[in-house]
């Protein structure tokens, strides 16, 4: 398959945390219309709209796709469609613009993504976050979700033996990147010496993982204006599209080995071919999904950085770290950014696009000419691989 022909041209971004806007209407009214000033067009330029918000409870308004129109009024009669893929749902709705461009539908698609979770109790987020999981099988698992990527890390563990030490690694990483990302949640070097012990303050959520090795509940919302790149060319500013992946695998854990992460294998293998990339080292950095550290652990074998079962080299060896051979979460990470679910892959998408033009600010890499997205709903189900270089 070709690259998509297309290209971000603006964003907007809110803090991620708790926030005090009452619901996702309030948060994805405080990126739409900034998104379309970034880019330097007028409202009524956007031909269409693309909605991502995580589908199972945090919100009782099922039907979010218009609630922009409230502070985009500019937007009535035109085409808004809400996405959902748990928590790549950011990215399915990118997906989704890419499609009515490369259709040629029109010339400028706006995407939203926002997610109001603060305000569900503890015990609930857990079980509504489970509903990304198979539970015909799996709804029993102890701890929730995490409970599903603590069986992930187990299975490692047992073929590879203890990996605790590179996952304090990359809680440690992506915390001190979080230092300066504005936007993230959590801004504290924690350091490996927290991440890695067990405490009152870290304690085990999921054996073996423990509070640093998950990622935060958080609020948030991002946006994105994507345009064809012949329309690209007049903007003030463009990122292009080398290429544009989504694998999907099985939902059952049971039904694939899952410590290979083979989804997101696949994923990254037609993305870099695509892109004409022989490894992912061709890349200047990457922002990986981090949802629980394991996660990252595998994910750095899914891209090729390190062998199967050698992905801890890539942490302990500081390999991923701001100043190593593949930068990964220069932001911060789900682990110290927050991952507020409909806008974290759009979110990923934003930082990226500032990366690579230079205004990524405390989080500026000195080398980004090429970049990496991996975005993931479920335990490796559904797999988005996008490479964007600077037009």
């Amino acid at each position: 398959m070709a690259a998509p022909d297309a290209c971000i041209v603006g964003w907007a971004h809110t803090p991620f945390g708790r926030s005090e806007a009452p619901d996702i209407e309030t948060l994805l009214a405080q990126v739409g219309r900034a998104a379309i000033e970034d880019a330097g067009i007028s409202p009524t330029e956007i031909d269409a709209g693309f909605v991502g918000v995580f589908g199972e409870g945090f919100t009782n308004q099922g039907f979010p796709a218009s609630l922009i129109l409230q502070s985009v009024p500019e937007l009535r009669f035109k085409p808004i469609t809400r996405y959902e893929n748990a928590c790549a749902t950011g990215t399915a709705a990118i997906h989704g613009a890419l499609d009515f461009l490369a259709a040629r539908r029109g010339r400028f698609a706006l995407v939203l993504g926002a997610e109001k979770m603060t305000a569900t109790p503890g015990p609930q987020v857990g079980e509504i976050l489970l509903n990304a999981s198979y539970r015909k099988t799996e709804q029993d698992i102890q701890g929730g979700f995490a409970g599903v990527f603590a069986r992930i890390a187990e299975s490692y563990f047992q073929r590879h033996g203890d990996q605790s030490d590179a996952l304090a690694a990359i809680a440690a990483k992506n915390h001190k990147n979080g230092v300066d990302n504005p936007w993230a949640q959590m801004r504290k070097d924690l350091g490996f010496a927290f991440c890695r012990a067990e405490s009152e303050k870290n304690p085990f959520v999921a054996p073996p993982l423990k509070r640093t090795d998950c990622s935060l509940v958080s609020d948030g919302a991002a946006a994105l204006v994507i345009t064809d790149a012949e329309t690209a060319r007049a903007m003030q500013k463009a990122v292009r599209f080398r290429a544009a992946v989504q694998v999907n695998d099985f939902l059952p854990i049971a039904a694939r080995d899952i410590t290979r992460f083979e989804g997101p294998r696949e994923a990254w293998k037609r993305a870099l071919d695509q892109a004409g990339l022989d490894a992912v080292t061709d890349l200047s950095f990457v922002e990986t999904h981090d949802c629980f550290t394991i996660a990252e652990l595998l994910e750095y074998e899914a891209m090729g950085l390190a062998p199967e079962g050698q992905g801890a080299r890539a942490a302990l060896e500081g390999w991923t770290a701001a100043d190593g051979r593949l930068p990964v979460n220069r932001s911060g990470g789900l682990k110290s950014k927050g991952h507020p679910i409909g806008a974290t892959g759009i979110s990923m998408h934003v930082l990226t696009a500032m990366q690579l033009t230079g205004t990524a600010g405390a989080m500026q890499l000195p080398k980004a000419d090429v970049g990496g997205v991996f975005n993931m709903g479920g335990a490796a189900v559904a797999n988005y691989v996008s490479i964007l270089e600077r037009a």
